[in-house]
């Protein structure tokens, strides 16, 4: 390839957003003394709301409707005594957005895209394949939720394959409103994200949680033999591997000016807040929900029978009508967070495509593609769960190992490339933050492991699906072994030099 080749290539490259989408920055072309690029500007209120906007995007996904679905379930089987495991659990998932984020402000990349280029085809394409059956585990999730939602709020009127009908095409009509601007469609998920806080917060006053014990909660760390399996839960569904992806993307969405040190470092620092502040949000969000049935079952032989289906229904059985009947605030709660949930599942599965691919599709045909995945069987699993309620356990947790299995295929990646001085430059995490980040990651995978290991050992009762799961177990940690060694013996040419030029 000739050397004009190199330089006109990134041109045909696909990338998360065109020049003339991102948001300007106010100061990004003042503060001429700051030019040279080694210093950081000063701390800007003004700046710092420009910056706002892909965290809170990113947050969604710790406020899908399989989160509340773990909440609820937390809340009742196990009461108060999971909350410090949901701090916490939000804690390790802030640390991974924030790495997610490093990553593409610091190369102006993000995941998928790095991913194309940092492995061979064979692993490349498995990687893809496993970010696809994640998304599509997650958006099923996503979409029955809020169709859930639609035939409470419809008294039933609306059966739930209408539901997903609705909620796939709504999809479009929010992803239309980005062709007036990116922070139009951020102000329609903040509005999202309120509606949530409000109802949730609502079902918080009519119940009134004890505040002690909140407190305790979250304040001493307990678990006990019979709540292991919710604490498991808790932690398994707050990293979610298609969000690892969609926050590298996300944040490209500003106009950062890669040549200089001290804007990277600058955007940085912004968004580092403004994920911060979305996810203590999104952690108030689900403590909430998590009291509310605390309060409500814990203890009670109701516990262990709650889903999204019938929490509505238990809740008004208990409390009553009130000003407004709860049953439809729970509804209103349960619709936003799948509405939100899945226009940012849309959302990462264009970058997903789109990076893994290099497809320069527009948007709404890679929406289209991406929605099609899974729209088919989530029709499927609505014209099933209509007259079998018992589906959607089953369904659930089928999904959720889906999705467990597919973690350490989006957080390995991250932590390989994030470390790498070849690729970032002066803003690779240095070893403290290493060590931690890994420890992290390997907690997640153990516990997910121990996740898996508990479902198929309830699964698994013939000698044939025995001998399939131990194909596929050896074969999938023959590969996240490949991932780590591939990260540890990476060497600097499989990066050009420039790229630490323009960073630094």
């Amino acid at each position: 390839m000739s050397e004009h080749d190199q330089v006109q290539q990134p041109l045909l490259q696909e990338t998360a957003y065109e020049s003339d989408e991102k948001v300007h920055i106010v100061g990004v072309d003042s503060d001429e003394n700051l030019d040279s690029g080694t210093k950081t500007p000063p701390f800007s209120w003004r700046k710092l709301w420009l910056f706002t906007g892909p965290g809170f995007l990113m947050s969604i996904a710790f406020l899908d409707p399989g989160n509340l679905e773990g909440d609820l379930q937390s809340g009742a089987i196990a009461g108060y005594s999971l909350l410090w495991l949901l701090l916490w659990a939000t804690a390790m998932g802030l640390l991974v957005q924030l790495l997610s984020a490093r990553l593409g402000v610091a190369t102006g990349r993000h995941l998928a895209e790095l991913c194309r280029e940092e492995y061979p085809s064979w692993a490349r394409l498995v990687l893809w394949v496993m970010a696809e059956l994640a998304l599509i585990g997650a958006d099923i999730q996503e979409v029955i939720g809020s169709a859930i939602a639609i035939k409470i709020l419809s008294n039933g009127v609306v059966p739930l394959w209408a539901g997903v009908i609705i909620t796939a095409s709504d999809c479009f009509v929010f992803l239309f409103l980005e062709n007036y601007g990116v922070r139009k469609l951020e102000a329609v998920f903040a509005v999202l994200i309120a509606t949530m806080a409000v109802s949730f917060a609502w079902m918080f006053g009519e119940t009134k949680p004890d505040g002690m014990e909140l407190l305790l909660g979250v304040l001493i760390p307990k678990l006990s033999s019979k709540t292991i399996r919710q604490g498991v839960g808790v932690v398994g569904c707050v990293i979610m591997p298609h969000n690892v992806f969609l926050h590298s993307a996300l944040v490209q969405s500003r106009d950062v000016d890669h040549r200089k040190k001290g804007r990277v470092q600058e955007a940085l620092r912004y968004y580092s807040i403004e994920s911060t502040i979305a996810l203590i949000i999104s952690f108030i969000i689900n403590l909430f929900v998590t009291t509310v049935f605390a309060k409500a079952f814990y203890g009670t032989e109701l516990a262990n029978s709650i889903g999204l289906v019938n929490a509505g229904q238990y809740l008004q059985n208990k409390y009553g009508g009130g000003v407004f009947p709860i049953l439809y605030i729970w509804g209103i709660g349960l619709l936003a967070a799948g509405q939100s949930s899945t226009i940012t599942g849309t959302y990462a599965g264009q970058f997903i495509m789109g990076g893994f691919l290099n497809l320069r599709l527009k948007k709404w045909l890679r929406a289209l593609i991406t929605r099609s995945f899974a729209i088919v069987p989530t029709m499927i699993v609505a014209l099933v769960f209509d007259t079998s309620e018992d589906t959607l356990d089953v369904l659930n947790a089928w999904l959720n190992v889906l999705q467990s299995v597919q973690i350490p295929f989006a957080v390995i990646p991250l932590l390989c490339l994030v470390s790498k001085e070849e690729l970032m430059g002066t803003f690779k995490i240095g070893p403290v933050l290493k060590m931690v980040s890994w420890l992290v990651a390997a907690l997640v995978i153990v516990i997910n492991g121990y996740l898996l290991v508990d479902f198929f050992s309830k699964e698994v009762n013939s000698v044939p699906f025995a001998s399939v799961v131990s194909i596929f177990t050896a074969a999938y940690v023959s590969f996240i072994s490949y991932l780590i060694f591939r990260g540890i013996s990476f060497t600097s040419w499989l990066y050009p030099q420039k790229q630490v030029v323009v960073i630094a």
